[in-house]
């Protein structure tokens, strides 16, 4: 059992959902990764990744992370560092949330700001800036959220399991946000090693890469990737959605105002791809999907109207 003095993440319920959409036939269920200390799925990715780090002897306490982010694991890698002391550096951008970075620093993180360069291309610039940073300060690592082989891992041994265990067995479809690729992969690893008949559903960003996606302006932190990452080479989704981000603040609302669920861009993303599924499902089908993270670093864009007008240029509902 876990204590708030532990390092490890908790496990987090999941939950049979009846009013998010009317397919009484269907059996729908949410993963709630927001009830994370540091608010998001990526607690776990951050536990992997440093315990990785710290057992091969690339890091040590009292030494030092420096990591690319756009948001949420900057705030779980900043929350696992300080228990741990060891230091950590968060590099991010323009489109980062700005109470993503209070967080950060209120774990005691030091967060360095990279301008978008002219190519528009946000990742690719901070991860030369995080290349910048580990030579400037020897002996620093990076924790490669983006090819780190810890990254599936860590939702290979908790994600799936616990979802599996929290729905009572096998599923029809399990729907996860994509950027690192790395939830998808250890969560498609599961089903392959299980032998299991669950479809994984990638649902992607308007904008991203991914899945032969074409490169454009994204918004909204957390979901998509403007390069493609290591781990997305191993991927092979059975469905891909990339959704639009009007689409993500209606879905992130709908949650909201159906199920009392505040999630962040990457599960209203999620909610609008099931929209999309659900009525050509059998019946009977049993899905699931992730709640990646709390919606409260997303009150002053997701949720705030004169945002959505302003940089969307669309109404909210």
């Amino acid at each position: 059992m876990n204590s708030l003095g532990t390092l490890q993440p908790f496990v987090t319920p999941t939950v049979k959902l009846s009013r998010l959409f009317d397919f009484p036939d269907l059996e729908i269920f949410a993963k709630l990764d927001l009830l994370q200390l540091a608010g998001s799925t990526k607690e776990r990715t951050a536990n992997g990744l440093i315990e990785d780090l710290l057992g091969s002897g690339q890091l040590r306490i009292g030494g030092m992370i420096v990591e690319s982010t756009s948001g949420n694991l900057g705030i779980a890698l900043a929350r696992q560092c300080v228990v741990r002391g060891i230091n950590f550096t968060a590099v991010v951008d323009e489109n980062a949330n700005p109470l993503a970075l209070e967080l950060m620093e209120a774990y005691g993180a030091k967060v360095d700001l990279v301008q978008t360069p002219a190519d528009g291309n946000k990742l690719a610039a901070r991860r030369r800036r995080v290349s910048e940073l580990l030579a400037e300060h020897p002996g620093s690592v990076t924790t490669n959220q983006y090819g780190s082989p810890a990254n599936p891992r860590a939702h290979f041994d908790t994600t799936m399991p616990e979802i599996i265990a929290g729905t009572g067995g096998n599923l029809d479809y399990l729907f996860v946000a994509t950027s690192t690729t790395g939830t998808l992969l250890g969560c498609q690893q599961y089903v392959q090693k299980h032998g299991l008949s669950t479809k994984i559903v990638a649902v992607d960003s308007v904008g991203s890469v991914l899945f032969g996606g074409t490169a454009g302006t994204r918004r909204l932190p957390g979901l998509g990737a403007g390069i493609l990452p290591e781990l997305a080479s191993w991927t092979k989704p059975d469905l891909i959605f990339q959704v639009e981000e009007i689409d993500m603040v209606r879905g992130c609302r709908r949650l909201a105002h159906y199920e009392g669920i505040l999630a962040g861009a990457s599960t209203g993303a999620i909610v609008a791809a099931m929209g999309a599924l659900l009525p050509s499902l059998d019946k009977g089908s049993r899905v699931a999907f992730m709640v990646h993270d709390s919606g409260v670093p997303y009150l002053q864009t997701v949720y705030n109207d004169d945002w959505v007008r302003t940089a969307l240029n669309v109404e909210p509902e």
